[in-house]
C-alpha cells in the first residue's frame, strides 16, 4: 500500500496551515461499472504563501484549479496526493477526476446482486477512504460542511447525511439529487448510498421538539426478511435513553439505517446515514446471541451520533474513546432501555473475552494508543480499542458515580459541539462533576498496557474455617503495572441441585496483596469467585477446589453473570497453561447443556473447538475431537425443541464432526433422514451443514455448485466459496489459494469466506504444504492489496490449525528476516505467531 499513508506529524503540520470551510462534491454515477466522475470544490483558509497537499485516490484527474490558477495534474498528482503551492489567505480549489468503484468494502463499493443483476453502491470511509470518492483533506480535525450533488439512474434511491431531496429528472433516464449542506463534520463520517434499495419510513419527536424522520433500507432481494418495525422500536428506545442521559437533543436532521451488501464491519456511524452489515437481515433462523448483538450494534452506532460525530477526536490516538464510549453506552442502554436486560452478561462473555485475549498479544498497547500514521490506525480497530476501553469506562463510571459520569458527558457535548477534542477534555468535565482527580487513574488504566491477574489466597483450619483470605495481584513482566480495582468476592456452595451464593463482600483491591479480614472465620465455600458481579477488568483465578466445583456444578449457578465469570476464569487458566485443556473440555461438556445465555453458549462453544483442535496434546487430539463431536450430538438431541441451544449444538456438532460416522450424521440431518423436533433445515443451516460435509470430504465441488445454483444469492456465494475451499484435497486447496493470492478479482466477503474454508481444521494435513508459500506471499500481498483485503489474507490464510513447532519456527524466521517490513504488517504476523506459541505451551501443559 505505497503512497497512501499519512503520518500524524504530517497531519499536524497541515492543520497548522489549513482550516477547511466547505466542500461541494458533484458525483456522476452513470459512467459505467468501473469509474464515476467526481468534481470537488473546496473552500479553505490557509497561511499565505504556504504549501500543503490534499488527498485523492483516482484513476485520472482532468482538472486542478487553485484560486483560478490551472495546475497540471501530471506534475501535481502523485499516488494519493495533490501538491498545492502558493496558498492564499482564502482559497478555492476545484478538482475534477474519475474515481474507481471498489469491491473491497473501502471507498465507494459497487455490488451486483446475483439474484436480479441490480447494482447497489455504498460508501465506507473510516479511516482514510473518503479520498477514494472525492478530493479531501483526510484527517478528522479538518471539519467542514459537505454538500453533495449526485447524478444516478432515476429509478434509484440516493441517501447521504442530509435529508434526501426531490430529484431532478433528465431525458436520458438519469436524475440529479442536490442535497443540503451538512453541519461541520469530519470527512470520514460523510456517506453516499445509492441503488434500487427498498425503504420504509417512520419518525419520532426529539426532546428538542423537532420531528426526526427515520428510514430503514435494504436490497430488493432481501427486503422480505428485513424486520423494520423492530429496528424502529429499538431506535426509538435508544433515542429516548441517550437524549435523556446525554441531556442533548439528537444533533442531525434525520436518521437512516441502511443494510448494505459485502460490508466489512458490523456497522458504520455515518452522520444520519448509518450502514449495517446484511448479516443483520435474518433470512434464516439465527441465535439469540446474534439478535442481541444486532440491538447492541444499533445502539452503538446511535451513540456515535453524539460521541464521534457531534464531538470528534483530533487524531486517531483517541479512536478508542469514540469506540469504547459507544461500546459502553450501547451496553448500558441495551440493559436499561430494551428487553435484553442481561446485556452486561453478554458484554462479559463476548467483549471482555476479546479484550483479555487482545491484551495478552505482543501487539497489546495502552488504551490510549500511540498512533503514528494511518497504518497504525487500521490495526488498532482491536479488542483494546473497543472492549478493554469499554470495560475501563464501565469501571470509571462506577468510580466517579453513574449520575456524575452522565453529567460530565453532557457538559462535554455542550462545550465541544461540532469541534474536535482530546481525552483530557472529557476527563476535565468528569473531574468537575465528580470532584475526583482522574489523572492518576488515567495513567494507570489508559496509558499502560496489559491485564492484571487476581488470585485468592486462602488458609483454613482443620474444620474448614478461613483463618486468612487475601487477594494476590500480579502483572506480566513486560507490563508490570499494578492497578486499583473495585470488586466483589462471592462465596458459592452446592445446596441440593443448585450452586448458590451464600456470601458476598465488595472491596477495593490495590497493590500486590490485599488482605480481606472480614472473611476470617467464615466456612470455606465450595467455590470462591473473585470479581463477583464483574466490576473490575482483570483475569481471575479459581483455586483448585473451586475449579473442581466448576467442572462438576457450573451449570447449577442461577445467576448468568456469575456463570459467565466462571466460564471466563476457566478459559483464562486454560489459555495460560495453568490448567489442562482436557479438563476444560470436560468442564464445557458437563455444563454447557444447562447454560441459558445465548452469547455465553456461542463464545464457549468456539473456545471448546479451539481447545479440541489446537490446545489438547497432539496425541490426544483425534480422540478429543471425536469425543467433543459425540457429546455435542447428544446435547443437540437433548436440547428443548426449537430452542436456541438446539440450533447452536447442531451447528457446533457439524463444525466439529471428525469421523466418517459423525460426518454421515451431518449428511442425514441435512437430507432429512434424521430430524430434530422444532428445527427446520432452512437455507443458511443447510449451507452450514454442507460446509461440514465438504470439509469431511463426502461431497464434491459439483455438488457445491448445484447448491449455489439453487441459492444464487450473495450469501449463497459466500457459503459456496467456504465449502469449496474446505474440501480436503490438494486440488481444492490449490484452487482456493490461487483464487485468493494469485488474483485480486474476488470481492471482500468472498475472500473472507474462502480463507475461512481454506484453514478448516479437517484439512490440517494439507496445510503444511502452504507454510512456505504463505510467507512468500506476505510482502507482495501487503504491497498490492488494500488494507482490509491484506488483513483478511494475512490472518485468514495463516495455517494456524497446524499449531506446531514447524509453523512457529517459520513465523519467527520471517519476522527476523523482515525487520524492516511495515510495522502494521509485522504486527499482524506477530499476532499469528503468538497464537501458535500459546497453543504449544497449552499442549505441553495438557500432556503432563
Amino acid at each position: 500500500m505505497p503512497g497512501e499513508n499519512l503520518t500524524r506529524s504530517e497531519a499536524q503540520e497541515r492543520r497548522a496551515i489549513v482550516d477547511t470551510h466547505s466542500y461541494e462534491v458533484a458525483l456522476d454515477l452513470t459512467k459505467g461499472a468501473e469509474v464515476f466522475a467526481s468534481r470537488t470544490v473546496v473552500r479553505f483558509s490557509a497561511t499565505p504563501g504556504a504549501d500543503t497537499f490534499i488527498d485523492l485516490i483516482a484513476r485520472e484527474i482532468r482538472e486542478i484549479t487553485l484560486n483560478g490558477r490551472s495546475i497540471d495534474p501530471a506534475t501535481a498528482f502523485a499516488e494519493s496526493r495533490i501538491e498545492l503551492t502558493g496558498l492564499e489567505a482564502e482559497n478555492e480549489l476545484v478538482i475534477d477526476a474519475d474515481c474507481l468503484y471498489t469491491n473491497t468494502g473501502e471507498g465507494l463499493h459497487r455490488f451486483v446482486d446475483p439474484v436480479d443483476d441490480e447494482v447497489y453502491l455504498y460508501s465506507q470511509f473510516e479511516v482514510p477512504d473518503s479520498r477514494r470518492m472525492y478530493a479531501v483533506f483526510e484527517q478528522p480535525d479538518l471539519k467542514a460542511t459537505f454538500q453533495f450533488t449526485v447524478t444516478a439512474p432515476e429509478a434509484w434511491k440516493v441517501v447521504s447525511n442530509s435529508p434526501t431531496p426531490e430529484p431532478q429528472a433528465h431525458d436520458d433516464g438519469s436524475a440529479t439529487w442536490a442535497f443540503e449542506a451538512t453541519p461541520r463534520i469530519s470527512s470520514y463520517i460523510t456517506a453516499l448510498i445509492a441503488g434500487p434499495y427498498e425503504a420504509t419510513f417512520s419518525e419520532l419527536t426529539s426532546s428538542s421538539g423537532r420531528v426526526i424522520p427515520l428510514g430503514v433500507y435494504g436490497r430488493k432481494s432481501l427486503w422480505q426478511h428485513l424486520d423494520a418495525d423492530y429496528i424502529f422500536e429499538k431506535t426509538r428506545q435508544g433515542f429516548a435513553y441517550f437524549e435523556d442521559k446525554f441531556d442533548y437533543a439528537y444533533p442531525f436532521a434525520k436518521y437512516d439505517q441502511l443494510f448494505v451488501p459485502e460490508f466489512n464491519a458490523g456497522a458504520m456511524e455515518n452522520a444520519g446515514a448509518v450502514t449495517f452489515t446484511e448479516s443483520y437481515v435474518f433470512r434464516s433462523k439465527v441465535t439469540d446471541a446474534v439478535k442481541e448483538r444486532r440491538v447492541v450494534t444499533i445502539l452503538h452506532e446511535l451513540a456515535h451520533m453524539w460521541f464521534g460525530d457531534l464531538v470528534t477526536m483530533k487524531w486517531w490516538n483517541d479512536l478508542w474513546l469514540n469506540e469504547s464510549f459507544a461500546e459502553w453506552a450501547s451496553t448500558i442502554a441495551t440493559a436499561e432501555a430494551t428487553e435484553w436486560t442481561e446485556a452486561w452478561t453478554t458484554f462479559n462473555a463476548m467483549e471482555k473475552t476479546w479484550a483479555y485475549r487482545q491484551d495478552q498479544l505482543p501487539s497489546t498497547h495502552p488504551v490510549v494508543a500511540q498512533i503514528n500514521d494511518l497504518e497504525d490506525v487500521q490495526v488498532n480497530f482491536d479488542g483494546i480499542t473497543y472492549a478493554k476501553g469499554g470495560s475501563v469506562l464501565k469501571q470509571l463510571a462506577a468510580w466517579v458515580g453513574i449520575e456524575q459520569f452522565f453529567a460530565g458527558v453532557a457538559a462535554y457535548f455542550k462545550k465541544h459541539e461540532w469541534s474536535n477534542t482530546e481525552l483530557s477534555d472529557l476527563l476535565a468535565e468528569l473531574e468537575t462533576t465528580s470532584g475526583r482527580e482522574l489523572s492518576t487513574w488515567s495513567k494507570k488504566w489508559l496509558e499502560t498496557a496489559g491485564v492484571n491477574t487476581l488470585s485468592p489466597e486462602i488458609v483454613t483450619d482443620v474444620d474448614g474455617a478461613i483463618t486468612r483470605f487475601a487477594i494476590v495481584q500480579t502483572a506480566p513482566a513486560d507490563y508490570p503495572t499494578i492497578r486499583p480495582h473495585r470488586l466483589g468476592v462471592g462465596f458459592y456452595n452446592v445446596e441440593g441441585d443448585a450452586l448458590v451464593r451464600v456470601h458476598h463482600v465488595e472491596l477495593d483491591v490495590d497493590g500486590d496483596l490485599t488482605e480481606v479480614p472480614e472473611l476470617k472465620g467464615r466456612q470455606r465455600p465450595d467455590l470462591v469467585l473473585l470479581n463477583d458481579e464483574d466490576l473490575a477488568y482483570a483475569k481471575i483465578r479459581l483455586d483448585e477446589r473451586s475449579l473442581q466445583t466448576a467442572i462438576d456444578h457450573l451449570g447449577k449457578i442461577s445467576d448468568p453473570l456469575a456463570r459467565s465469570l466462571v466460564w471466563g476464569a476457566a478459559w483464562d487458566q486454560t489459555r495460560d497453561a495453568e490448567a489442562s485443556a482436557s479438563d476444560y473440555v470436560d468442564l464445557v461438556l458437563r455444563n454447557i447443556g444447562a447454560e441459558t445465555e445465548s452469547t455465553t453458549v456461542r463464545t464457549t462453544l468456539a473456545q471448546l473447538q479451539l481447545a479440541a483442535n489446537a490446545y489438547v496434546a497432539p496425541e490426544k487430539r483425534s480422540a478429543t475431537r471425536e469425543k467433543v463431536a459425540d457429546a455435542l450430538w447428544e446435547l443437540a438431541q437433548g436440547a428443548a425443541a426449537g430452542s436456541d441451544s438446539q440450533l447452536q449444538f447442531v451447528t457446533a456438532f457439524a463444525s466439529a464432526a471428525a469421523t466418517s460416522a459423525q460426518v454421515e450424521k451431518v449428511r442425514q440431518v441435512r437430507d432429512g433422514e434424521v430430524s430434530f423436533d422444532g428445527l427446520e433445515i432452512d437455507t443458511d443451516l443447510s449451507w452450514q451443514l454442507l460446509v461440514a460435509l465438504a470439509a469431511g470430504g463426502v461431497v464434491t465441488a459439483a455438488e457445491v455448485d448445484a447448491a449455489l445454483e439453487a441459492d444464487n444469492t450473495a450469501k449463497g456465494g459466500e457459503f459456496a466459496a467456504q465449502a469449496k475451499a474446505a474440501l480436503p484435497t490438494a486440488e481444492a486447496k490449490a484452487a482456493a489459494w490461487s483464487s485468493l493470492v494469485d488474483s485480486d478479482d474476488l470481492p471482500n466477503t468472498i475472500v473472507r469466506s474462502a480463507a475461512l474454508g481454506f484453514v478448516h481444521p479437517a484439512g490440517r494435513e494439507l496445510l503444511g504444504d502452504y507454510i512456505e508459500p504463505y510467507f512468500a506471499s506476505l510482502l507482495p500481498v501487503w504491497e498490492s492489496r488494500t488494507y482490509k483485503i491484506a488483513e483478511y489474507l494475512i490472518f485468514g490464510l495463516y495455517p494456524a490449525p497446524l499449531a506446531d513447532i514447524r509453523l512457529r519456527d517459520a513465523t519467527r524466521a520471517w519476522l527476523e528476516a523482515n525487520a524492516d517490513a511495515a510495522p502494521a504488517l509485522r504486527r499482524l504476523v506477530a499476532e499469528n505467531l503468538a497464537g501458535v506459541e500459546r497453543a504449544l505451551a497449552v499442549q505441553e501443559r495438557d500432556a503432563q
